[in-house]
């Protein structure tokens, strides 16, 4: 019996142990069970067991921080499905390449409503598609579509925000659900919680989008953008402000912030507890309250003080002398004091939880900015501080490089979204991480010209390589009576005895034919004749192909292509191109000489005959003088030597409609050049020694040719004033120096120079 009631006992025992590991949390309910405190208990309740207490909210809501403010993921789950019901979308799913093989990567702008005018910035983006190389103005030769209606603010509260704008959207024959379609957002949601919700559906159109939601954000398909503001320049930009070879000294600042504080509602959690940091030394932290219409209804006790200390400080004074610049969120997860920050070389400080930053997709962020979080914002100032000097400079480095090469203008942002995705569709093709996140930058490489990296001229350093040996002479020979003059003969064989001369390519711009076969000279290396293009004129047009009713066409000599001369031929097989005029006069010692100068500098272009811009403040425009003078930032193609890579990036990075203006011109082909490689470089090319009596038969015009009238120069002051115009800022750079051969007019033994030719009297 007794060993009964042990065994009896054991098993009750063994029964409320097993109850106790099992289901204890249910008999804690029960009223005998004494309650632990509410206070002390650090857990949160199981309020998912339904059994016990029915929810009516998820679990994430309830364990949040109460902000009402704060978009529930409920919210947020709905407005992502609302804002893009193709979520799941792809290029190879959602994008339809078949569009981009026959005609290439064109862009389409839809036709304006007149009903319906655009923001001033929506404007620019269109402007910019408009008048870039990308732009078709027939639908079917499209491979992408951009929407002519006004889709950048979506805020219903704003005055920008188009009614009905699904409606009209969906009205259009090339919607096809937004396939093949890129819209453009910098604003979405509104008050309070600032979802990303366009107000109508985008079908499996893209996205290029501020303040990017990384959970909302589709990899490979969408494209994050920079907000930028309603001033931004459309073209050029102000450059940045850290000046080539100058190492800036220990700024007065270490990290600084100036602006917003909001009291109430989304983004202000952030920016309230940015004073914590503040220590009025190395780190200033400034915030107002005083913004928006009912401020002082919530001001709270630090209002005022705030608002005191705020003004005390200039915010460009700020941005000049810090180091470090903390970029917050605001409302949305953007701001404006990105591009700013960017700008002025303070290395960003991210305070943005979530944030797709702008073109992730190229662009190495880790180089450029610090991101941190918004809930370790007390550690921001120790992680600074332990950046090392060096490092300090790399970035700032890389901050002055990407805003000029991607966020100056409106134009830079619009063409590397476009090029970001025309690498989508050419994987094999597409630029590397490394061109984009290093000079000149990926709009600037071209992939259509090659994919490796040791045939650009300005990656031979970074990837331990040089140019080729030998170099192609190019001749642009426009005889007006169909033969060659013997100036001309000379020449060809002076370059042909160089001793780094691997071919001459003879470039045809004249109406006659090119004489026979026999009548050119012997030479030691090949000979090759082009036959260049030419275009029919028509008297009573104002513009090649457009003819006003009731006017009579009346055929005109052909208008030859002088930007020609800077096609892409596929006869030249080497790295370098001598480009020559029919009136140049040199010796083959001052090309051997200028060729091996330019071994050494194969990213500039290194010839002869020099000029020099300047601003003149009367008229309040550029011009340029080709007088003897200590400067130079122009040096005329006539005779030059440059890599054969600036003619892709002359004939197909420059639109159809600059290389028109440079053929309807006189010689503002040799301008339009240096512009170029002096925008890509930030370099001025250089000049070499020449023999005087040649330097003057280059510098004088021909008599009886167009170049010598006064109409010519004017042409050209014309030409420099419009392409810049074109470029949004005077791209040249001026030098003083000028190369000569090693004793070059020394006095010593003329046998100890290897150049002895260029000193002959």
């Amino acid at each position: 019996m007794q060993t009964r009631k042990k065994y009896i006992l054991l098993t009750f025992l063994a029964s409320w142990l097993l109850l106790f590991l099992f289901g204890g949390d249910r008999l804690r309910r029960f009223a005998f069970f004494p309650r632990r405190n509410a206070a002390a208990r650090r857990s949160w309740p199981r309020w998912a067991d339904r059994t016990v207490l029915h929810s009516f909210a998820e679990l994430q809501e309830l364990q949040g921080d109460g902000n009402s403010a704060q978009p529930s993921p409920r919210a947020r789950r709905a407005a992502q499905l609302r804002a893009s019901q193709g979520s799941r979308c792809r290029m190879e799913s959602c994008f339809d390449a078949s569009r981009c093989q026959k005609h290439g990567f064109k862009v389409f702008t839809y036709p304006r409503d007149r009903g319906e005018p655009v923001s001033e910035s929506y404007g620019k983006i269109l402007a910019s598609i408009e008048r870039s190389r990308y732009h078709t103005p027939r639908p079917d030769e499209a491979c992408l579509f951009v929407l002519g209606i006004d889709t950048l603010d979506r805020d219903p509260l704003s005055a920008h925000y188009v009614r009905s704008a699904e409606r009209k959207i969906r009205s259009s024959p090339l919607w096809n659900g937004g396939r093949n379609h890129l819209i453009f957002n910098l604003y979405a949601g509104t008050w309070p919680n600032y979802t990303e919700e366009l107000g109508f559906d985008i079908g499996h159109a893209m996205l290029a989008k501020a303040s990017f939601y990384s959970q909302n954000f589709r990899p490979g398909f969408d494209v994050s953008i920079p907000l930028f503001p309603r001033e931004h320049p459309q073209r050029g930009g102000q450059s940045g402000w850290l000046r080539r070879d100058s190492v800036p000294p220990q700024k007065k600042y270490l990290l600084v912030f100036k602006g917003k504080r909001y009291l109430t509602g989304i983004g202000s959690g952030t920016r309230n507890a940015l004073h914590h940091i503040h220590n009025g030394r190395d780190i200033v932290s400034l915030t107002t309250c005083r913004h928006g219409k009912d401020w002082e209804r919530h001001k709270d006790t630090r209002c005022d003080q705030d608002n005191a200390d705020y003004e005390k400080f200039d915010y460009q004074e700020l941005l000049h002398n810090s180091t470090f610049c903390i970029v917050p969120r605001g409302r949305r997860l953007g701001s404006f004091r990105f591009l700013e920050a960017l700008q002025a070389a303070c290395i960003p400080v991210l305070l943005s939880d979530g944030w797709e930053l702008p073109f992730s997709e190229a662009i190495d962020w880790g180089k450029a900015a610090v991101v941190g979080s918004e809930r370790l914002l007390l550690q921001i100032p120790s992680t600074v501080r332990c950046i090392r000097p060096e490092r300090v400079l790399a970035f700032q480095q890389q901050t002055q490089f990407l805003w000029d090469a991607y966020f100056s203008s409106v134009d830079k942002i619009v063409h590397t979204t476009l090029e970001i995705i025309r690498d989508r569709l050419i994987p094999h093709r597409s630029r590397s991480r490394f061109v984009w996140n290093t000079l000149p930058g990926g709009l600037l490489a071209l992939p259509d010209f090659s994919t490796h990296l040791g045939d650009f001229p300005f990656y031979y350093l970074q990837h331990g390589s040089g140019p080729s040996d030998k170099f192609t002479a190019l001749l642009r020979a426009a005889p007006s009576q169909g033969s060659l003059s013997q100036h001309t003969l000379r020449l060809i064989q002076a370059v042909s005895r160089s001793q780094y001369c691997a071919q001459i390519l003879v470039l045809w711009s004249s109406e006659n034919p090119p004489p026979p076969s026999g009548t050119w000279p012997q030479t030691t290396v090949p000979l090759t004749i082009i036959q260049g293009r030419t275009k029919v004129r028509r008297a009573g047009c104002r513009e090649p192909g457009h003819t006003p009713r009731g006017t009579s066409q009346t055929e005109l000599p052909p208008l030859l292509q002088l930007s020609d001369r800077f096609f892409p031929y596929a006869a030249i097989g080497t790295d370098a191109v001598l480009s020559l005029d029919e009136h140049t006069s040199l010796s083959t010692t001052e090309v051997d000489f200028a060729f091996v100068v330019w071994r050494s500098f194969p990213e500039r272009i290194v010839g002869f005959s020099a000029w020099s811009h300047f601003w003149d403040p009367e008229q309040k425009r550029w011009g340029y003088t080709s007088r003897w003078t200590n400067k130079l930032s122009i040096v005329l193609t006539t005779a030059a030597f440059y890599h054969r890579y600036y003619h892709s990036l002359f004939t197909e990075y420059l639109p159809a409609g600059l290389r028109e203006l440079v053929d309807s011109l006189a010689a503002c082909e040799d301008i339009l050049m240096n512009l170029l490689v002096a925008a890509v470089t930030k370099l001025p090319p250089i000049k070499v020694t020449q023999w005087k009596q040649h330097t003057e038969a280059v510098s004088q015009p021909v008599k009886g040719t167009v170049a010598g009238s006064t109409r010519r120069f004017s042409q050209q002051q014309d030409c420099l004033n419009q392409l810049v115009d074109w470029f949004g800022s005077m791209p040249l750079v001026s030098s003083q120096l000028r190369l000569d051969p090693v004793l070059f007019k020394d006095q010593v033994s003329v046998l100890r120079k290897k150049y002895r030719h260029l000193e002959k009297p």
